[in-house]
């Protein structure tokens, strides 16, 4: 595994609100794909999220569902993901891997592990997985030196909050909505208060997503979150054929 920056240094808040941009791996095709990631990995964003296409992306919204859909229709493989993290890893941002459990199976679980520690990965999502039953899987990533991030939602009780959190490494990620993801004009109330409540059972950075897409969405969370995760907005921007690092630029500087 390369000794690139961790993701806990690189989501520390530091008085800015961290970027982490989103990209959906083989979308819209595989050789786009390491374009896009590589300006994405070094546009300012402090991580670049890939998503590995699946048939059955339970926490997604129509725009990545679609995104998701072309990459499997061009071939796109959790093999083929893992060298398109590898290429982009060069950049020197860190990659996290956002995946659902099944494909992570079917690969072979400590296999996955090795060769995304291999390919340069840093940390690895699986919406998918509750925190009761991450092992032995989350062992296996563990034991590859990759950060396990697990997710929290406005309706995750105290209880679990915890436990979350001490199963969590690289960063805390926060749901802000009860829902898929997807842009969405506002963003919900209460969110201040779950950061909050997030941050009182972690020294980890908390990072928000879903629903993210706008700079005053950036604004509404400096000082409130340490990171902002930005997918669907990000995608259709590559979806039309645009440079998406257009958006983050414009992104980064509500950030400030």
């Amino acid at each position: 595994m390369s000794e690139g920056l961790r993701l806990e240094t690189a989501l520390k808040a530091d008085g800015d609100l961290k970027l982490v941009a989103y990209m959906m791996g083989g979308h819209p095709n595989r050789k786009k794909s390491v374009e896009v990631g590589r300006r994405l990995a070094t546009s300012g964003i402090a991580a670049l999220e890939i998503g590995i296409p699946h048939s059955d992306p339970l926490a997604d919204g129509p725009v990545i569902q679609r995104a998701g859909q072309v990459a499997l229709e061009h071939g796109m493989t959790v093999e083929a993901c893992l060298e398109l993290a590898s290429a982009i890893a060069k950049e020197g941002t860190p990659i996290v891997l956002m995946t659902y459990i099944n494909p992570i199976l079917a690969y072979d679980p400590r296999k996955f592990a090795a060769e995304a520690a291999q390919a340069g990965v840093t940390g690895v999502i699986v919406p998918d997985l509750p925190v009761e039953e991450s092992e032995p899987v989350a062992g296996w990533l563990r034991a590859a030196s990759l950060d396990t991030v697990f997710m929290v939602s406005p309706t995750t009780s105290l209880q679990r909050l915890q436990s979350i959190c001490d199963h969590s490494s690289g960063f805390v990620y926060c749901v802000t909505v009860t829902g898929i993801t997807g842009a969405r004009k506002e963003l919900p109330e209460g969110m201040p208060e779950l950061m909050q409540k997030v941050r009182n059972h972690t020294p980890l950075p908390v990072a928000a997503g879903f629903g993210i897409s706008r700079p005053e969405h950036l604004k509404a969370l400096l000082g409130v979150a340490d990171a902002a995760v930005v997918g669907s907005a990000i995608v259709a921007e590559i979806d039309k054929g645009r440079d998406p690092v257009v958006l983050v630029k414009e992104l980064l500087k509500a950030c400030r």
